[in-house]
């Protein structure tokens, strides 16, 4: 549905009927992931859906659908702003839905060639609309997103030769030997030494995709630059789809006892992008900028919990997925939404939103308070479950984690304190209310708080058969 959507938008002239039609392909495709939880498809030797891929082909499509709906509103605006041309817009929503399509690709590939193509083709599209407003320093951002991350999946290439040279002894030649679900059975056997070095090559490429220091250059320049929607589904979406395709690899490499254990590694580069994350948000002047760090933060502890393995850190692994991809989500659609009304994206400019913008201005401060892990939001109980799991294994390795988690936290309140409770700026006015029909700003309301509902209801209570479902994909991966 994404693939054909985004041929269907490059030909649809208008673009106020594009964003529409980008709504709807993206509520079918919703639609249609909804339903591999009632009838899955056969496996083949390309394709195959188990518990793990559901499970963030799901959430891939819901944020994609919710961040479509709040794209509708930003978009509207930056055009009466005269921010970006008509041109842009249809060539913005063909490339959002071909986006899609390559993190589903990425997601539903049996084939490990299949993966890295979808993971590369993901790259070049977000480039495209990196550099949508065509500013230089959108261009730059673009330019430097391109290079970092082709250099990280030209590693990512290699590892995934490596691997299949190492199991070619044993698989044959052929797309056999490249299919996931037939090479976790006979993994064991493969080449150890070809399979190590395998994941030095993997760990560096596709955690190049992941934001891991210090692979992360490119991030938060991506961030600051692009779109608001994009950054959205940058730091909700294609992180966790990166990250998918490495512990595809751990899994691999895992079931073999001879080849290097992978994590270690994972917990060392965990932990180095929660420190490195940890420091830089206290000197980040632009907002989205400072959200950017905070994804390398998360996506370091989702990898140091990983890295840690076991049914209870990944379970926390795989809760801090969720919550990080609806939480991180929420704030890039507050933060569009004040950056429009502010016309800066300079932290010391916006100041007094519960003022100025009380809805909007409280929906911020609630977003800020989840992302930090304040209770009883649900980041704060994957928080606690991957401490309190590496606690029970190896208590010295939980306090580093606990110590960036401190400094993280100090520094996003103190960021908070001023933009949301300060006097009001002269650039905070009411242009927005001016500018944008209820039907509008509602519609990009919508999305907001339905992210900051789920994260709440995950923090109280998580429904038995999810309970169940993230405990055998725990297991799975080992």
């Amino acid at each position: 549905m994404p693939l054909f959507g985004s041929l269907f938008l490059a030909c649809l002239p208008n673009w106020h009927h594009a964003v529409w039609v980008n709504v709807l392909i993206s509520a079918a495709t919703l639609a249609a992931a909804a339903s591999l939880l009632v009838v899955r498809p056969a496996e083949t030797l390309l394709f195959f859906i188990d518990d793990f891929n559901i499970y963030l082909v799901g959430l891939t499509a819901f944020v994609g659908f919710t961040t479509s709906l709040f794209s509708s509103a930003y978009i509207g605006r930056e055009s009466r702003d005269r921010r970006l041309l008509p041109q842009h817009l249809r060539f913005y929503h063909s490339m959002y839905q071909a986006f899609l399509f390559t993190m589903l690709l990425a997601l539903t590939a049996n084939n490990i060639g299949v993966l890295w193509v979808a993971v590369e083709a993901a790259t070049l599209t977000t480039v495209l609309m990196v550099s949508l407003y065509r500013t230089r320093e959108a261009i730059e951002a673009a330019w430097k997103y391109f290079i970092l991350c082709s250099v990280g999946i030209g590693l990512a290439l290699f590892g995934t030769i490596l691997v299949y040279l190492a199991a070619q002894p044993v698989m044959g030649d052929g797309v056999p030997a490249m299919a996931w679900t037939q090479m976790i059975k006979r993994a064991g056997a493969f080449q150890p030494e070809l399979m190590s070095l395998a994941f030095v090559f993997l760990l560096v490429g596709y955690g190049t995709k992941v934001g891991l220091a210090p692979l992360h250059a490119w991030l938060p320049d991506a961030h600051a630059e692009g779109p608001t929607p994009i950054s959205a589904v940058l730091s909700g979406l294609l992180l966790n789809v990166a990250l998918y395709a490495l512990l595809r690899f751990k899994m691999l490499i895992a079931a073999n006892s001879h080849a290097l254990q992978p994590g270690p590694l994972m917990i060392a580069m965990g932990c180095s992008s929660i420190f490195l994350a940890s420091f830089m948000l206290y000197r980040r002047g632009d907002i989205k900028r400072l959200f950017a760090y905070s994804s390398i933060e998360h996506m370091g502890i989702i990898t140091f919990a990983f890295g840690m393995g076991g049914t209870l850190a990944n379970f926390a692994g795989l809760l801090h997925m969720t919550m990080h991809s609806l939480v991180k989500s929420a704030i890039f659609f507050a933060v569009g939404m004040i950056t429009q009304a502010a016309g800066t994206k300079r932290i010391a400019d916006i100041r007094g939103l519960t003022t100025s913008h009380p809805f909007l201005g409280w929906s911020f401060v609630i977003a800020v308070l989840a992302i930090a892990g304040l209770p009883p939001m649900g980041i704060f109980m994957s928080e606690f479950l991957v401490i309190s799991s590496t606690f029970a294994r190896n208590a010295w390795l939980a306090v580093p984690v606990m110590i960036g988690l401190l400094i993280t936290f100090g520094a996003l309140i103190w960021r908070l304190q001023g933009m949301a409770f300060g006097r009001p700026g002269q650039l905070v006015a009411d242009s927005e209310r001016r500018h944008q029909s209820t039907f509008v700003r509602a519609i990009g309301m919508i999305p907001l708080v339905a992210h900051l509902v789920l994260a709440l209801v995950a923090g109280v209570y998580l429904p038995d058969a999810l309970v169940a479902w993230f405990q055998a994909v725990g297991k799975l991966l080992g």
